[in-house]
């Protein structure tokens, strides 16, 4: 998995080899003197590109197309009209055509000189501005002073065109206003394109730095003009090198660097996490999440995002932390960014960004046992990126004024994209069988239809369920171990007890008791079968295997004790096996399955006791944790003998609380 990991991982990461400098505009340059093996053109800064970019559009000049034709349909139709506003005024037939041929020769001489649609845009508050005017294919520039509006146009015809009937040339001047319309138009498409040409005609470089030339000196700052050279110099590296670099070599170069820090990763599993080192279920989401992660910035490097922080980085951390534990979580996330490290720019800022979020993260979602646990981490988050924004922007700038707040919005996005983390977990939960923390809380609601199941047909035993929880996530807590599995363990350990609840004496309410009726080994198999059922209960509604496990392992390899000794007392003649008397097993093999099987031994046996006081629940306490260590009950699992004592007390303490024992010197008061 992990030699498949490697060659995914590398297969699909950029190949140039990476420009060795990192560099800040007002640092110091503390290399050696950098010399340039190769000429190149020194590229504009972003600003500069932008003035260049405004100043050519100003000269651009918009282009307006002068309609030939249109004359031609406007004098059909003011002919048309004409005679027929004549005949409907009754005026003079003697009078019509010297009208008819002045208005016509009028109006032909504007058309001639052209109206201009005025556009306000290219107004800007002027009253006259230049266009360029395309009459068959051939641009003039002319200004909108020279040519006629469709008013301008309607005045001059009514101060020229003379007429001795007013009334006349009242009809006449109405014709002319409802047949003058522009012949000049503003050709928009031609326009962008033209704009288009001249910006993408610009030049980006502003001078040359030859081959041999020196860059930068050692110990010099760099200001704006070495800060341009040298982000020159980055940029035509970095693409000439594309060519002239050795592919095999470079890739050569990934594998070794993945495979390193990815046999880190096995290593610390193989020394810390032995149980994640031997589970292929569990290492292949750990090599996933890796692989996903380094995919995605690869992904957004040959996409060329405008940053890289666009990518959830924190994913990685919430979702190790949620599923595993702290320290692997802070682990794997420095593995992921010291390989990221590699290939995006400014290496170093974008390690300082991604350890500190990543820190935060973790620390803010310790105990997930609310869902808006996440949303408060990801404010964290962001106040953490923020923190690291601003700080590094005045670094840099030493201005308020000069930070560019529009490059923050990156983290906003990579942020709300963390909060994939929750439907992820629960996929990653039902596919690699991984019980988190949030699994767990759902287990425990007493709601759960198994437990609401186990309190009606089982009152007795879920009541001794929920003893044993308190008993056993207290002491956990204070040994240190994971309480909420604790807890799910306890809540489900007897539920097997659902097939028979009648058999098992916290659930019988008379005096009378069905074993009285069977032989000693059937009883004692009815007993032993509890552990089986619960087994077979709880994978038919799919539970957690680390919740199973609490049942295969809370009586270990203990023999029914009750129904043994019956048998020998009553049966002295008759050979026993043993092996008919006692769970399968196997015993304990955790902190938390060690400390359920004493909690549930020292729950039950509570139960007997007559005449619960202080010395009593102290000798029962003492009794069972020492006849389990007798048994060798907990050998497998990782307590101590200063673990056991913290237990006992534990036990001793709620026991009399739950029994309501008065201490000896509360008593004499």
């Amino acid at each position: 998995m992990m030699a498949l990991t490697v060659l995914i991982i590398t297969f699909f990461l950029p190949k140039q080899p990476r420009f060795r400098y990192e560099f800040q505009k007002g640092r110091i340059w503390l290399n050696k003197d950098l010399i340039s093996p190769f000429s190149f053109a020194i590229l504009k800064t972003g600003p500069q590109v932008n003035t260049d970019k405004k100043d050519a559009l100003a000269n651009v000049l918009p282009i307006y197309r002068y309609d030939h034709e249109l004359f031609n349909n406007v004098e059909e139709a003011y002919l048309n009209e004409f005679d027929v506003k004549w005949r409907g005024n009754a005026f003079s037939d003697e009078s019509k055509e010297p009208n008819k041929a002045a208005s016509l020769r009028l109006l032909k001489s504007i058309y001639d000189k052209g109206i201009i649609a005025v556009n306000p845009k290219h107004q800007k508050g002027r009253k006259y501005y230049d266009v360029s005017m395309l009459d068959n294919n051939i641009a003039t520039t002319v200004s909108t002073q020279d040519v006629y509006t469709v008013q301008s146009a309607l005045d001059y015809f009514n101060n020229t065109f003379t007429s001795i009937n007013l009334k006349e040339k009242e009809v006449v001047m109405n014709l002319i206003e409802d047949h003058l319309q522009p012949n000049i138009v503003f050709d928009e498409k031609l326009t962008a394109i033209v704009q288009d040409n001249t910006i993408n005609s610009l030049s980006t470089t502003r001078g040359m730095v030859q081959k041999g030339e020196v860059i930068i000196a050692k110990n010099n700052v760099i200001d704006d003009e070495a800060f341009q050279k040298l982000q020159s110099f980055k940029e035509t590296y970095e693409a000439q090198t594309k060519t002239i670099g050795d592919s095999k070599l470079v890739y050569l170069g990934q594998i070794l660097l993945v495979a390193f820090v990815l046999s880190l990763q096995m290593v610390f599993l193989y020394m810390f996490r032995k149980d994640i080192f031997a589970d292929n279920r569990q290492l292949s989401l750990l090599l996933l999440v890796i692989t996903t992660m380094l995919l995605a910035l690869t992904w957004s490097i040959k996409l060329n995002l405008p940053s890289v922080y666009y990518i959830p980085f924190c994913i990685v951390p919430i979702i190790i932390r949620i599923l595993f534990d702290t320290r692997l979580a802070l682990y794997l996330h420095l593995l992921v960014i010291l390989i990221a490290g590699f290939f995006v720019p400014n290496s170093f800022e974008f390690v300082f960004y991604e350890t500190t979020a990543g820190m935060v993260a973790i620390y803010s979602i310790r105990n997930l046992i609310k869902r808006e646990q996440l949303l408060l981490s990801a404010m964290f988050i962001l106040t953490a990126y923020f923190i690291c924004f601003l700080g590094i922007a005045l670094l840099r700038e030493g201005s308020f004024q000069e930070i560019e707040w529009i490059n923050f919005v990156p983290f906003v996005i990579s942020v709300l994209l963390s909060l994939l983390a929750y439907p992820l977990i629960y996929a990653f939960e039902r596919v690699f069988g991984i019980t988190s923390d949030v699994a767990l809380i759902e287990l425990t609601n007493t709601n759960n239809k198994l437990l609401r199941e186990l309190a009606f047909k089982a009152p007795g035993t879920f009541q001794h369920s929920l003893q044993v929880a308190n008993l056993a996530e207290a002491a956990i807590f204070k040994i240190g171990g994971n309480s909420l599995l604790v807890r799910a363990g306890a809540l489900y350990h007897d539920i097997g007890k659902i097939e028979n609840p009648q058999y098992f004496i916290e659930n019988q309410n008379t005096s009378l008791s069905p074993h009285d009726k069977l032989p000693y080994e059937q009883s004692a198999q009815i007993i032993i079968k509890h552990v089986h059922k619960g087994i077979e209960i709880t994978r038919r509604h799919q539970l957690p295997e680390s919740v199973i496990d609490f049942i295969r392992t809370h009586h270990g390899n203990t023999r029914v004790d009750f129904f043994y000794q019956s048998f020998l007392k009553n049966s002295p003649e008759k050979f026993v096996d043993e092996n008919i008397f006692r769970y399968p097993g196997p015993i304990p093999f955790s902190k938390e399955t060690g400390v359920l099987m004493l909690a549930d031994s020292v729950e039950a046996a509570s139960r007997s006791i007559k005449n619960p006081d202080a010395q009593n629940i102290n000798d029962l306490v003492e009794r069972i944790i020492n006849y389990k260590l007798e048994q060798n009950q907990l050998d497998n699992c990782d307590l101590t003998l200063k673990d056991l004592e913290t237990i006992k007390l534990i036990f001793k303490t709620m026991l009399m609380s739950i029994y309501h024992v008065r201490i000896d010197y509360l008593q004499n008061v």
